[in-house]
């Protein structure tokens, strides 16, 4: 592929390798299929923030995990969680990887004070100004620790989320809130109006930093908080209101082409 490309070759390269993998089979082998199987926003919510938190590794093995996940819950999150269901996991069970029944009962600890206290996971980014942040996924990761460490003694679990946000790329929860926020209804539900598309950041992972490295759209080494932040501005040049469409693009350019 030449990457010899002026600004507004890139953009139609990005635009349409978007539109070819922001399609309706892009669901089937992608852990946005769970939350899409729930009909009230609160299981939609709570189902993507938990299978966001395992999306890492093998894609076949994370939707594999997530799936467990949810039976192990009885496809019903909200009254799981509600009913504190968790209490009776064994703590050593493992759901992913390094993520065991204990991480999940941490985080369910935490979220149910949440859904007890706010109604719904969008009612409490609500609450803490997130549609006003510049950084939206950030503040919301800072205000769910703190109710997290609250709810279980004092500890803190980065098994559930990051606790370094200060250098963090958030790449699990900024692909959750592409989820909930973006809604052109193909792939992502778009349940949530607290934010818009303009205020989303790119999912920044290893794969999406190198592709990005070699389209020239990252100078950046680090796969960090300030990469996704660089990354997402200048994808905001190619699409101020939906830079985060762009996601699909980088995935589809890193399967199907070969860069040089």
């Amino acid at each position: 592929m030449d990457l010899e490309l002026s600004h507004d070759e890139l953009r139609g390269m990005l635009e349409y390798e978007a539109s070819v993998i922001n399609n309706k089979d892009f669901i089937t082998d992608d852990p946005v299929q769970f939350p899409r199987m729930f009909d009230d926003p609160r299981d939609i919510e709570i189902a993507s923030i938990l299978c966001a938190t395992i999306a890492w590794g093998n894609r076949k093995m994370i939707c594999r995990d997530c799936s467990r996940m949810l039976a192990m819950m009885g496809h019903q999150p909200l009254r799981y969680m509600m009913e504190e269901g968790y209490m009776d996991l064994n703590p050593e069970g493992n759901i992913h990887r390094t993520f065991f029944n204990r991480n999940l009962a941490h985080f369910l600890k935490g979220l149910r004070f949440i859904y007890k206290n706010f109604g719904s996971l969008q009612d409490f980014a609500r609450s803490i100004g997130i549609q006003s942040s510049e950084y939206p996924a950030w503040l919301l990761v800072d205000s769910i620790n703190r109710i997290l460490s609250d709810e279980n003694n004092g500890t803190q679990d980065s098994r559930c989320l990051p606790l370094n946000t200060a250098n963090s790329a958030l790449k699990r929860i900024n692909m959750a809130l592409r989820w909930l926020v973006r809604n052109d209804g193909i792939v992502d539900l778009g349940i949530w109006d607290v934010l818009n598309t303009s205020q989303l950041f790119i999912p920044l992972d290893v794969h999406v930093g190198n592709i990005s490295r070699q389209l020239g759209l990252l100078s950046r080494k680090a796969n960090d908080r300030k990469s996704c932040i660089d990354l997402t501005l200048t994808l905001r040049e190619f699409d101020p209101d939906d830079p985060v469409k762009f996601d699909y693009a980088l995935f589809g350019i890193g399967i199907h082409h070969k860069l040089g």
